[in-house]
């Protein structure tokens, strides 16, 4: 499925909260159980824009937003400023077409093009596919912790991958 890469903008918001909401309430994809508002959306892109952090969506043919990523900070304090951790999220309706990995490697290109040195990702061990395609992309796994969250009534396993991406 051809798609185009691009930064989100405002208009893109409405279609990036929906393919995050699916993904809050179906999936374990992210440990939360709570929708995001309109509100809260806005904030998160406002935040993401003040701290220069991307927001990339992959847009079809029709000019629909197919699916979203970011990264953001790894964790808050000083040592780990050259260290950042994406997201991404597909449209349910168009996972398996490869607009995942597209938006994987232009993540990738954005966080060596801003200079950090490693991108990290935290998933569900039960996410295979998210697991497959960051694979797919050079992350290697680093740690599996078990039961440390929980959603739909069960305990949960974070694995974390991280990628190498810059030698200095």
């Amino acid at each position: 499925m051809p798609v185009l890469i691009r930064d989100a903008g405002p208009g893109d918001l409405d279609a990036i909260l929906t393919i995050y909401n699916d993904a809050v309430v179906n999936t374990t994809a992210v440990y939360t159980e709570t929708p995001r508002t309109p509100d809260e959306q806005r904030a998160w892109f406002a935040l993401k824009q003040e701290q220069g952090m991307p927001v990339l969506v992959a847009v079809d043919e029709a000019g629909s937003v197919a699916g979203f990523a970011s990264y953001g900070p790894f964790r808050p304090w000083p040592g780990f400023r050259g260290t950042v951790e994406n997201s991404l999220y597909v449209d349910p309706a168009r996972r398996g077409r490869g607009i995942g990995g597209h938006l994987l490697t232009a993540l990738v290109e954005r966080g060596r093009d801003q200079g950090f040195h490693v991108m990290v990702a935290g998933i569900d061990a039960d996410n295979t596919t998210s697991l497959h395609l960051h694979a797919r992309a050079g992350f290697t796994e680093t740690a599996r912790m078990p039961e440390v969250g929980q959603k739909f009534g069960r305990w949960l396993t974070l694995v974390f991958l991280q990628k190498v991406l810059s030698e200095e």
